[in-house]
């Protein structure tokens, strides 16, 4: 297949495979030997000084194979070894390979031996593979290589090049500066510096493009490809110092991701968010009506907690943007502070703690009681209230919930029909409830005075469902012996000062929403969210999205997928399946799922198809979004 006369070149060392392969060999031949490590960083420099041009190549393979000390027989084990060692999305676009195999050579100046067997599995024949050749000794010993070759010496590249005097536009694909002298000498078009494995500063600064992957290179050249949009064209913004993994794991997955440690303010962030695909916050950001407007690429908001109120969700659907957040992976962190919280307070501990801070004594029992045998009341059976009962229970207290749903009970908890009930029986009341503005001040004066005298109120849910001035009023004339803060109605968007009613008041634990701030929970967060986002951005699926019809998509097998979203009216699928008729579309697979606003169409076709298609599919009326996948 001949694609407008194009010719490529690739070399292979870090960029069809993921390492150079001399470094392997060495690690191989030298493995168990007291000097490995010495050796194998004084190869690696030499292959760098190589590569960069700074010495010349033949020096470079002269003293590379004088430490190496290998033998032919090592050969087919590094082979084995090298071809585990595909880079990434080299392996995975195969089919360019398999379909554009007569216009692609491999220039390198590595070897053969090696290089041969790796690139016949990907169409790439002996004849066309241009590399040196070692030399053995009687024994077998590698001792040196043909001289002969004109890839031995200094940018041999260039006299190769030269004599296979290829037609058409010549592309070169490779990691080194020793790459680029082809397209500096005239005789390639185009080069690439191509990133995915090592990023060599000489390269990429002399490049015509930088290509992270092969999925990049492909979507310049407007080339069949394994996805039809390559992943470092996604932009993340990731903010308010999400944990370091979620930037590996999207990083690593191949997306362009920016990593800010504050909260932005509206008009900022409404600058911020024009080009990003896929934003990443906490608490404190807020996606307003004006952002989402503002955000013309977006695809995905990440929510790196559980409450979502900060995103407006429905202005969110409406855009076709779909929101994901954490509602689980915190659960245990929140719930054993509310536990260490209610053991703490009604000991007293934190009272007899700040006397001891200030140089008093006081050994005392007064207003210290066990939990054991205390009633707790949980309002708000969910997954932190089902597991808070079941820990309690666990130390001996008598669990009592309410929950507007009807919530099983666990163990030996009791359900209570109204919170008149919960509060009036309760030693301790928690809140867990949702971040549902209809929640404002759940607990007012009227709440509290129905409690129990000495009663012990924790909030670790939403600070607004508090009437806070009520609770320091209940507090200040002992209706209430104690309290346990998190969150609050108005908090800061940055570390730094802080005021609330109830600071200075006895036996109050103040905290600034911490509930679910361990090393543990966030590390959670940061797998689980980057997960759902990776899910939707690769597949469709939305299974856990906040916001949107949740669908779970099998896996896509030689097929492309189109997804599309739409207003919920009536006859969207009619037309799409009209469209698709109209263009011959074999549909292999389709799937929809709707709410009372959107729907959401996963077509999957196995066929070439007319980009003409798109254009009608993203015509229809209606339509809000329109993706594609390969």
């Amino acid at each position: 297949m001949v694609e407008i006369g194009r010719k490529y070149v690739f070399d292979f060392d870090s960029t069809l495979t993921r390492v150079e392969a001399l470094d392997v060999l060495a690690e191989m031949t030298l493995n168990g030997k007291s000097n490995k490590d010495a050796v194998l960083a004084e190869i690696q420099e030499i292959t760098n000084l190589g590569i960069d041009g700074d010495i010349s190549f033949t020096e470079s393979l002269e003293r590379r194979i004088k430490l190496l000390k290998a033998h032919k027989n090592d050969l087919p084990a590094l082979v084995a070894e090298l071809k585990q060692k595909i880079s990434k999305s080299i392996e995975e676009n195969k089919s360019f390979f398999d379909n554009y195999g007569d216009d692609i050579y491999v220039i390198s100046c590595g070897f053969k031996e090696f290089i041969d067997p790796i690139v016949k599995e990907y169409n790439i024949p002996s004849e066309r593979v241009f590399a040196n050749t070692f030399e053995f000794d009687k024994e077998g010993n590698i001792v040196g290589f043909d001289e002969g070759n004109v890839l031995s010496s200094h940018n041999g590249k260039i006299e190769c090049l030269k004599n296979l005097n290829l037609e058409g536009e010549v592309q070169v694909i490779g990691d080194g500066y020793s790459d680029y002298v082809m397209r500096e000498a005239g005789i390639a078009d185009k080069f690439f510096a191509y990133t995915e494995n090592v990023h060599r500063e000489k390269a990429a600064n002399n490049a015509d493009y930088i290509t992270p992957n092969l999925n990049e290179f492909l979507f310049v050249n407007d080339l069949p490809r394994k996805i039809s949009y390559p992943k470092n064209r996604i932009k993340i913004l990731l903010l308010e110092n999400v944990h370091p993994d979620a930037f590996d794991n999207l990083s690593e997955e191949g997306f362009s991701v920016e990593l800010v440690k504050h909260a932005i303010p509206e008009e900022e962030l409404i600058e911020r968010i024009k080009s990003v695909h896929v934003l990443g916050i906490r608490s404190k950001t807020q996606v307003t009506k004006r952002v989402l407007e503002a955000a013309d690429r977006l695809l995905v908001v990440g929510a790196f907690c559980i409450g979502t109120t900060q995103i407006d969700l429905e202005t969110a659907k409406k855009d076709g943007v779909v929101v994901f957040n954490a509602p689980y992976s915190n659960t245990r962190s929140v719930v054993e502070m509310a536990l260490g919280q209610i053991i703490m307070l009604k000991r007293s501990i934190f009272a007899r703690s700040s006397e001891i801070h200030n140089g008093q004594w006081f050994k005392t029992a007064l207003n210290s009681q066990e939990v054991r045998g205390k009633n707790l009341g949980i309002i708000g059976y969910g997954n932190i209230g089902k597991q808070l009962s079941v820990l309690a229970e666990a130390i001996g207290m008598r669990v009592y919930y309410y929950d507007v749903a009807d919530r099983l009970a666990l163990g030996n908890a009791i359900k209570c029909n109204t919170l008149e009930d919960l509060l009036s029986v309760s030693d301790v009341v928690t809140l867990h409830i949702d971040d549902n503005k209809a929640n404002k001040n759940f607990i007012s004066e009227r709440e509290i005075n129905q409690m129990r005298d000495g009663a012990i109120l924790i909030n670790l849910s939403r600070g607004f469902v508090v009437d806070i001035p009520a609770l320091v009023n209940a507090l200040k004339i002992n209706k209430l012996g104690g309290a346990a803060v998190d969150v609050y109605p108005e908090e800061p968007r940055s570390n730094g000062e802080f005021y609330s009613e109830l600071q200075g008041l006895k036996n109050v634990i103040l905290t600034p929403h911490i509930g679910g701030s361990t090393e543990e929970a966030q590390r959670d967060i940061a797998d689980f969210v980057p997960n759902k986002i990776m899910d939707y951005i690769n597949s469709g699926n939305t299974v856990d999205a906040v916001n949107f019809p949740n669908i779970r998509l099998p896996k896509q097998n030689n097929a492309h997928r189109f997804l599309h979203i739409h207003k919920n009216v009536p006859g969207v699928m009619a037309k799409i399946n009209e469209v698709l008729a109209k263009f011959e579309m074999n549909i292999t697979g389709q799937f929809l799922s709707t709410d009372s606003d959107v729907g959401y169409v996963i077509s999957d076709l196995d066929k070439e198809y007319n980009k003409d298609v798109i254009k009608a599919l993203k015509n229809i009326e209606n339509t809000i979004k329109f993706r594609v996948l390969y």
